[in-house]
Order: C-alpha cells, then structure tokens, then sequence
C-alpha cells in the first residue's frame, strides 16, 4: 500500500504571519495512505492574512484590468490540465488517497471541471452577468445619465465543504475576476484542490497569487471564525443546514450572507426519448448522472420521472439503468463508504422492500453485494431522499403536471432537474419545472458539468459579489461649472 504525504493550505510567504502550527490527517483508502499536514493559524494570524490579501489587493488587482486577469486564469488552467506535470500526478493520487474516487472518474471529472475555467468560458462567465465587463476596470456612462463602476468585496470569505473535488475553484475565480482577494477555509474531508489553484496560479501570476489565502481550523473553532468574519464583507458557505446556521448566527449585520445548502435535484424522461433506440442511450445518460462523484453533489438526480405511453416502459427503462450502473461500476468503482453511510443504504433497501412484501408496486433492483440499487415505483408518489451513492429511484408518471404536484413541497431545496424531451416540449417543460423552484435543467447525463457562468442555486455567480458605485448626472452637470473652460 503507497503512503504519501502532503501538504494544504496556501498563503502569501511575503505575509509573513510567524510561526505556524501543522497538524496531521491521516487517510486510508484501498488506494493507500496520505498524511496530510493543514495548517492551524490563530485568529489574530487570520486577522494579519486578511490585512495583508486586502492591501495585495489594492497592488495587483485594482490596477489590473479584467481582460488580462482572465487571461492569467487561463494560463494556471492550462497549466493544471497538464497531465504530465509532475504537481498534476501528485494531486491525482492524493486525491484518489483522500476520496476514495477511482483514478479515471477522477481524472475525467478534475478535467471537465477545469475545462469550465478556460478562456473563453471565462468570458462567457463575464458577459453572463455584465453587459460590459470593463465596468469592473472603470466608470461607464449609464444610458439614463451618470457612470457606474463595479467594485468587488473588500474580501472575500469562503468555507468549502469536501463533498466534491473542484467546488472550491468557483469562488476562487469569481473573487479574481471581482478583483477582490479570498480568504477560504477548506474542509478535511477534500482540502487538495483549493491548494492545487493556488499554488499553481502563483506559478505563471504571482502577483495575482497574493490575493488569495487557503487555510484549516476545525469546525466550530469560535475565535477563528470571529477572526474572519471581523474582516470581510462578503461571506459565502457551504454545506448543511446546520452549518449554515451557525455561520450566519454570528454574522456582523454589514456582512452579506451567500449560503450554498444541501439540494434536492432530479430528471425527467418524456415519452419522446424513450423508443427502444433511444432508452438504451437515455440509461447510459443515467448511469453516468448517478455514478460521477457518487452522486455526492448536489446537482446528482436523486430520482428520475418516466412518462408512460412509450415504446420502453417506465418499469422496463428502470431495468435498462440497472445495467447501465452495473457496468458502470465494473468501470469506475464506487468510493469506500463509511459505517454510517451503510447503514443508511441498508435501511433504504429494506424500506422499500418491506413495502414490497407489504403488496405495495415497489421493486428493488440489485443486491447488497452490487455498488448501486434501483427501486422502481409504479405508481406516482413522493420522492424521497436517496442515500446517493448511486442509488436512484424511477417514479412512472403520466404527464409533466404530475412531476411538478409531486416536486411542488420540495421548493424551498429543488436545484437541478436533468431533461430528456422533444423541442416542441422542451419549453413547456423548463416553464412548468422552473415555475415550483428548479434552478437549472439540463441534458440527462450533463448534470456533472455546469456551464461557466451558471446561475448556482438561481442566483448570479459574480453579481451576488458586487456592489455599485454610481456617479449621477448631476454630479457630472456641476463639475461643468468649475472646468477651466467654462463660459
């Protein structure tokens, strides 16, 4: 078994915050041992590296305009997608160290993650939420009269959960292209890839590379997180309710709260994807939803729709995902699971097939041996919430009104819904799902990769970030009266 040591966490050396406590997480998966070293600074060291990112700011991101720190992104990505570079490998095996992913999911999934951040994604992810992106750069006349400038948040305070590799990147290009620094805490559970970023933008930009920190303390570290929230303006979070909670428990009230929560995401199959050509393609579109990142994120669908009245039957489609899954997992076998998430497998299994002895229209496909299971729901009912790790549930319907009446109590926690219909019902469709809460529909099987510049939990990427300053026509009318060329 392969042991290898590394270690997290990123900031300015020029930060100069003194002597630095590391502590030890060692990780054991069948793909062998990593001793991972995270850094555990003070809050008043918090305190020094905010001070200090916010004045590298005013340096190197202030007088930079946005074109060329896209293209400085871009360089770092191209740099990290590199699959001969030595830093490349090693993440690649820490990661499959820490995760338990196998290494071509990993491989496939880190690549289309980073190809979200090339240049001319980037540029899309800009013009997505400005009209001119040069009004982060400078003032720009406003059609009404007036100017206005873009002005990112002083800084930027970030905690990333550890649920899927490449998350964290997100808002460590969004603070970029805000022009505005980042402080992260990164999670135990996946601390590598934040690193990665970091450490490889200080490679080809290392004056952009000061704008950014990457640190550890544990949860509920009360004087850390009291540290960060006294020095940034914007605040963004990730992970559960309670997580959330206690964050914005003890938010200053002049700090704006971004909070990315737990979701509930789904598909719909139409009749129009389901003739006996199509179903098969449409299974594989499942099976590779459901397997990536062992559905851990979540915009995984944990449920699919199937309208009757097709070729393939609802019953007949939810075998077809079965054998999808199971050659999926000859392929890419799942992720080692711990205790806790056994016995909540075991426990879904045997609900449904209690119901099953109990005479209720429910079949569970696959055994306890298999990486996956199906359970097949004849009649249309409530989701549930799956334990993921792909394990899905195929609920047959007759029409898209009895997707939405089932999916209207879960609104509050809807995100993605993955769509496979005719054009002529892909509209009717989006306007009935996007009018009870779904943020994004996109192709069955694409669920994994969003598009640069995705409205994430319906709101903006950047704009979110940004505040305004506006000069208003009056302003500009009275300055005419002290010109040296006045009348």
């Amino acid at each position: 078994m392969s042991t290898q040591h590394w270690q997290g966490g990123y900031w300015p050396e020029q930060a100069e915050l003194g002597p630095i406590q590391w502590e030890t997480h060692t990780h054991t998966s069948q793909y062998g041992v990593l001793h991972l070293q995270l850094p555990r600074l003070r809050p008043e060291q918090i305190a020094q590296c905010a001070s200090y990112l916010k004045a590298q700011a005013q340096a190197h991101l202030a007088t930079r305009s946005v074109y060329d720190i896209v293209t400085a992104v871009d360089q770092c990505v191209q740099l990290m997608l590199n699959p001969h570079c030595e830093e490349r490998q090693q993440v690649e095996q820490a990661l499959q160290k820490i995760t338990g992913y196998d290494a071509e999911m990993l491989r496939l999934g880190v690549n289309a993650c980073l190809r979200t951040f090339r240049r001319p994604e980037l540029l899309r992810f800009l013009s997505e939420d400005f009209t001119d992106p040069t009004i982060l750069d400078d003032f720009k006349p406003r059609v009404q009269g007036g100017w206005s400038k873009a002005f990112g948040p002083e800084l930027l305070g970030v905690v990333w959960a550890g649920n899927v590799p490449g998350i964290p990147m997100w808002s460590q290009v969004a603070a970029l292209l805000t022009k505005s620094p980042s402080l992260g805490k990164v999670a135990t559970a996946e601390p590598i890839f934040a690193t990665w970023f970091a450490r490889s933008l200080q490679r080809v930009a290392p004056d952009l590379a000061q704008t950014l920190a990457v640190l550890w303390w544990p949860g509920g570290d009360a004087p850390s997180e009291h540290s960060l929230l006294q020095t940034v303006d914007v605040m963004m979070v990730y992970g559960g309710e309670h997580t959330l909670q206690a964050w914005q428990n003890q938010l200053p009230a002049s700090v704006r709260f971004l909070a990315h929560g737990h979701k509930f995401s789904a598909a719909y199959v139409s009749q129009s994807a389901l003739d006996t050509r199509q179903a098969e393609r449409c299974a594989q579109r499942v099976a590779r939803d459901c397997s990536q990142w062992d559905q851990q994120a979540c915009y995984a669908p944990q449920c699919i729709f199937v309208e009757r009245g097709a070729m393939v039957s609802p019953r007949e489609f939810a075998l077809l995902i079965t054998g999808e899954l199971k050659a999926m997992a000859q392929r890419y076998p799942r992720q080692p699971i711990a205790l806790e998430t056994k016995q909540a497998l075991a426990q879904w299994r045997q609900a449904h097939t209690m119901a099953w002895l109990q005479g209720q229209a429910v079949e569970l496909f696959g055994t306890t041996e298999d990486e996956w299971a199906v359970v097949y729901k004849e009649h249309a009912t409530q989701p549930e919430a799956s334990p993921t790790q792909r394990c899905i549930t195929v609920i047959a319907v007759e029409h898209i009104e009895e997707v939405t009446a089932l999916l209207r109590p879960y609104r509050r926690v809807l995100q993605t819904m993955a769509v496979a219909t005719s054009p002529e019902q892909l509209f009717p469709v989006a306007n009935a799902l996007s009018a009870i809460g779904v943020h994004r529909l996109c192709a069955l099987g694409a669920t994994a990769q969003p598009q640069a510049g995705w409205h994430h939990d319906g709101r903006f990427s950047l704009l979110d970030l940004i505040r305004m300053a506006d000069i208003e026509a009056s302003a500009e009318t009275l300055a005419q009266d002290f010109a040296w060329y006045r009348d």
